[in-house]
């Protein structure tokens, strides 16, 4: 299979093969080539050129008719995407979607197929299935929508299945859970599975084969017990060696001082009751509970749970952005509900989102959106200053060495989307940074990020901690990057802190039984 768009080869040549009820791991860096093979075997690649074959039960994939490829596309081929956010309707709510995918290929009634749609939800781990099934996309988390994306595919017992980063956005875990799911039904239903991941260890847990993509192109492939510990490539080797590592300033005897600390926090969200009562009285979803926590000055305070316990509301209550009860105080101040008398604050506790893409503007240039900070914090700067400030922070990133002119201004005036991704993570961490602020919370910062980029991306953060003595609240489901960060661990579960201390007695020692469950399933 070779895919080109006009002149240009992404994909050169490659021979795959899947067997019936075969797990194959498709693994490789962003730009390899991993997805765009997957999606050309549906013919899902706009404005490609495909050549050579891809066969299914017989058929020729790239020769069928349109007509007869549309039947086949959800029914006996699916595929799980990796950006749900992206893939979902915005306008119809999840359950109104895995109805039609129900009725459309098994031809069940709206009633039947919204009882399955409730079934098949409840069995990838969504709990209270009958009200998340009337949530639209954006009113779940992200691990949800992806367990949603997966109950969709799996909707029609498939002979093949796609499954394109299926759990990124899932704790440990759950990660376990989905590929238990997905083992379970392949095993009732003969169903083949190919994984694209960049994630070894799902990779060792779970695939028979594996087949490693570098380029277009594929540099090695073979059993995944011989090729991961005996890999012969050396970028197969650099990706089996790719994991974190711990570079931190280790706490010493003296007590640093508290720069956030909550007690009690607690953030609701209101919610439509059922029947007749919800037109006269709002419900309440309860997020986040009871919380108590204390960051000190340079230290990382890792929180840590399943997709939906609540972590990254958390975040946006840490950052003011939505209304908590209880206290909290950063650098010493509390957030008010005048939004001018906030600007000092805001200047102090800065974040980086979970997706770069889609926190930096499409519009701005790389010289505006770093430099937004400065308009905003530090107004008397002159134009000169600020572009200089903004070298410089792009510089301590590792995204500006050549100190040419001309390299800078063109430079500046790339847009986002012609950086990779790891580049962009990058672009967020400066864009932070540039303000000095004193705390940094860190949303998931490397779960969208290939395994030897998310090892860049830690190193950087780690230096730039013992340079300027940051204070991270660093959220993510990964063990492995608590682990490589962390000073001190919150273990989050249905809103609640489950249990927390220093990282190496939490993860060494756990003593709540959900916290063991975490630890696990990551080794």
């Amino acid at each position: 299979l070779s895919i080109a768009f006009g002149d240009h080869e992404v994909v050169h040549g490659v021979d795959l093969v899947v067997q019936p009820g075969e797990k194959v791991a498709l693994v490789g860096e962003s730009g390899s080539g991993k997805t765009v093979t997957a999606l050309a075997l549906l013919r899902l690649v706009q404005n490609a050129r495909l050549t050579g074959a891809a066969g299914f039960e017989g058929r020729d994939l790239l020769q069928l008719p349109e007509r007869e490829l549309r039947a086949l596309r959800g029914r006996d081929i699916a595929m799980v995407f990796q950006e749900p956010m992206s893939a979902f309707n915005p306008l119809l709510t999840v359950g109104e979607q895995l109805i039609e995918v129900l009725q459309l290929k098994t031809g069940l009634s709206r009633v039947d197929a919204g009882s399955r749609a409730i079934e098949l939800m409840a069995e990838c781990g969504i709990p209270d299935a009958p009200r998340r099934a009337r949530a639209y996309p954006h009113q779940l988390s992200g691990g949800q929508r992806q367990r949603v994306m997966i109950a969709m595919a799996l909707a029609c017992q498939p002979r093949l299945l796609l499954a394109d980063e299926p759990t990124t956005a899932l704790d440990a875990a759950l990660r376990l859970q989905m590929l238990a799911l997905i083992e379970r039904l392949r095993q009732a239903h003969g169903m083949a599975v190919l994984l694209i991941t960049h994630d070894l260890n799902l990779v060792r847990r779970f695939a028979d084969r594996v087949v490693v993509m570098e380029r277009g192109r594929v540099v090695e492939q073979g059993p995944v017990a011989d090729l991961l510990s005996r890999p012969s490539h050396p970028y197969t080797r650099r990706l089996v060696h790719s994991q974190p590592q711990r570079d931190i300033a280790e706490p010493g005897p003296e007590t640093p001082p508290v720069v956030a600390q909550a007690w009690g926090l607690r953030v609701s969200y209101p919610v439509r009751r059922p029947g007749l009562s919800g037109w006269f009285r709002k419900g309440e979803f309860v997020a986040v509970q009871g919380i108590d926590l204390r960051l000190a000055e340079g230290r990382t305070l890792g929180v840590i749970g399943e997709s939906g316990s609540g972590k990254s509301t958390l975040a946006l209550a840490l950052l003011g952005l939505l209304p908590s009860t209880g206290e909290l105080r950063l650098t010493g101040r509390s957030w008010l509900r005048d939004e001018r008398r906030n600007r000092a604050l805001r200047q102090a506790v800065q974040v980086v989102f979970q997706d770069p893409f889609s926190s930096l503007s499409p519009r701005l240039t790389l010289e505006e959106i770093v430099g937004e900070g400065l308009r905003v914090h530090r107004p008397t700067l002159r134009p000169s200053e600020r572009r200089q400030r903004v070298l410089t922070a792009l510089r301590e990133v590792g995204l500006q060495d050549s100190g040419t002119s001309g390299d800078d201004d063109q430079l500046l005036q790339r847009y986002p989307h012609e950086f990779s991704g790891g580049q962009r993570q990058r672009i967020a961490i400066a864009r932070a940074l540039i303000v000095e602020p004193r705390i940094v919370v860190l949303d998931e910062p490397t779960s969208a990020l290939d395994v030897t980029v998310q090892k860049q991306v830690l190193e950087l953060l780690q230096q730039l901690q013992r340079e300027r003595g940051l204070s991270y609240v660093l959220i993510t489901h990964d063990v492995a990057v608590i682990r490589a960060m962390a000073h001190d661990v919150a273990v989050m579960k249905d809103g609640y802190i489950v249990e927390q201390g220093p990282t190496w007695q939490v993860l060494a020692h756990p003593a709540e039984s959900y916290t063991q469950t975490l630890v696990a399933a990551a080794t």
